[in-house]
């Protein structure tokens, strides 16, 4: 199955629209077939004389004169193409041609991440495993070029079941740890990211350090583990409130006959600290704490079915 990725992360249908550029080249990528939508671009499969398939995402052209809209576009550009990991997606090139601003990715297998946990349920702990020290090593090779993802979710993730292979996307609210917090695109007081996903400290817009996608990352392994998500509010106000007033609900009480050992629980639930004090500190540490646990825990006589599912 192929799929492919928008700004907002979530993958559309591939509907036409007034804006459809399907057949038309721009700086030599040739756009074959509209595979999604979202609220700030279009994004098409393409093929390149040199690249083969890719993936090229183009600004809306109602857009194309906002200059927040073209800075953060360009900005998610510049971010993914300065980051090289096999588990981020890699930028080809981006720019503007004829009034198109576009970014050219490469072409990911798979379907987003959200979609595979939804459709198959909660998964055993050797194939999160396999997701979070996937993810965490894309994470630590972007918090070494100084960028903060800051929108980490399973939506941002594209995974091949057949191959097992996890592959970050959409650096679009990524953040550069160097950068002038005064040239920032997001005003103080404002947060940026998925309610669901989002670390606590994030809520008051205020700047974040690694460990915000620390958090994510734990959040994402809370849920695929148990298909819920640590905090259980019913609308955003009350997510809201939870986020920084209570604890999340222990691992091993989020799904009826679900039950984690200590150590996976202990892994989980401290990356999900709300005192920074007290978080794991960095995605390295959580990825090899988790996994660890996850490893030394295994049922060696656990089928494919098993591993994949936990059932």
């Amino acid at each position: 199955m192929k799929a492919c990725w928008l700004g907002e992360g979530a993958l559309a249908s591939p509907s036409m629209t007034s804006d459809s550029l399907q057949g038309r080249t721009i700086n030599g990528y040739r756009l074959q077939k509209q595979m999604g939508e979202g609220g700030t671009a279009l994004v098409y499969r393409a093929e390149h004389p040199d690249r083969g398939t890719t993936a090229v995402k183009v600004l809306r052209h109602r857009l194309a004169e906002d200059p927040v809209a073209v800075k953060r576009f360009l900005s998610e550009a510049d971010l993914g193409k300065r980051v090289t990991h096999p588990n981020i997606v890699k930028t080809y090139d981006f720019g503007q041609s004829d009034g198109l601003y576009y970014l050219a990715l490469e072409w990911i297998e798979g379907e987003p991440l959200a979609n595979f946990a939804t459709r198959s349920g909660p998964l055993a702990p050797a194939v999160v495993a396999t997701i979070v020290e996937q993810i965490g090593g894309a994470l630590a090779a972007a918090h070494k070029g100084r960028i903060i993802h800051r929108d980490l979710k399973p939506a941002n993730i594209m995974f091949d079941p057949a191959t097992q292979r996890a592959t970050l996307l959409d650096f679009g609210i990524a953040r550069d740890t160097e950068s002038n917090p005064d040239e920032r695109l997001t005003r103080a007081g404002f947060f940026v990211g998925t309610l669901q996903y989002v670390a606590p400290e994030t809520l008051s817009g205020a700047l974040v350090n690694e460990q915000a996608d620390v958090y994510s990352l734990a959040t994402i392994a809370y849920y695929l583990l148990t298909g819920e998500h640590p905090f259980n509010g019913k609308n955003p106000r009350e997510l809201f409130q939870q986020l920084l007033t209570q604890n999340p609900v222990p691992l091993s009480q989020a799904t009826k006959g679900l039950k984690f050992s200590p150590a996976i629980e202990a892994a989980v639930m401290q990356g999900l600290m709300r005192d920074l004090t007290q978080r794991t500190k960095t995605v390295d540490e959580f990825a090899t704490t988790f996994c660890t646990a996850v490893r030394s825990s295994e049922d060696p006589k656990g089928g494919f079915l098993k591993k994949l599912f936990g059932r």
